[in-house]
């Protein structure tokens, strides 16, 4: 792996928070795990300092430690910092009801999500109850343009906002049904801005379909979107109208009030 070493350009009044902010954003970028040492040699920190620096980010609970290779890696509350925030409850627990219920109709797996530059990042989800069943982990994260959350988002954003997203995406096929131009997209954007959710027919990996729909806050911005995820065989293309109207209803059921 290349070394990457972070340059302190001047002097700053409070070394340690730029460094531990430093060491959280090396291991968010590259999405993995390290060891003090590696820490140390990577962003070109003295070891004592990382040692100090991970142990106090790991008892405030943002880092874990695998105590048999000794590597720390992000744990969910530092995913948690980016998503919306309400003046009583984030978007996580502003969703699970709607979440529930969405899970209770269907049995099928779902997911909140946000968006993070163009991916869609999972922050929570309520698992299947169906034997065979589709799940991902915590912060896993999934190109915007080829996921139905993403698309929902993306649909919703100000024109603007959504232009300046499109222009950055580097398009990469997956699978057969992946869009791999900003023209597809663009049109894709407009049908789901125009029937209120989108779809992900195995775009993102193969034999997986998605439904989901925009959580907006109280100015109709859309801070994420809430998804039934599961088997082909299960979220049939027949049902697609109604699983749309059913996600639609509970992400707009979603009392976000964030200022």
């Amino acid at each position: 792996m290349t070394e990457i070493k972070i340059a302190e350009t001047k002097k700053s009044t409070v070394p340690n928070l730029q460094r531990g902010m430093s060491i959280l954003e090396f291991l968010s970028k590259h999405q993995m795990s390290a060891t003090i040492a590696e820490l140390s040699e990577r962003l070109g920190y003295p070891s004592a300092s990382v040692f100090r620096i991970t142990q106090e980010l790991a008892e405030m609970g943002y880092l874990s430690r695998d105590p048999a290779t000794k590597r720390f890696s992000l744990t969910n509350k530092f995913l948690m910092l980016g998503q919306p925030q309400g003046r009583e409850q984030g978007l996580v627990e502003a969703s699970l009801p709607a979440m529930r219920g969405i899970r209770k109709a269907t049995g099928e797996t779902t997911q909140i999500c946000c968006l993070i530059e163009v991916e869609i990042v999972i922050l929570n989800q309520l698992v299947s109850t169906h034997p065979f069943k589709y799940s991902a982990e915590l912060g896993a994260r999934c190109p915007a343009y080829c996921c139905a959350p993403g698309k929902a988002i993306l649909a919703s954003l100000p024109e603007e906002d959504r232009e300046e997203l499109v222009s950055r995406i580097r398009f990469k096929k997956f699978t057969p049904n992946t869009i791999t131009t900003r023209r597809s997209l663009r049109e894709e954007l407009a049908r789901i801005s125009a029937c209120g959710f989108a779809l992900d027919q195995a775009e993102w990996m193969e034999g997986i379909r998605c439904v989901a729909a925009p959580v907006r806050d109280r100015h109709g911005y859309p801070v994420g979107a809430i998804t039934i995820a599961g088997p082909a065989s299960r979220i049939l293309e027949s049902e697609f109208e109604q699983l749309g109207e059913l996600v639609s209803g509970a992400a707009s059921s979603v009392e976000l009030d964030c200022a």
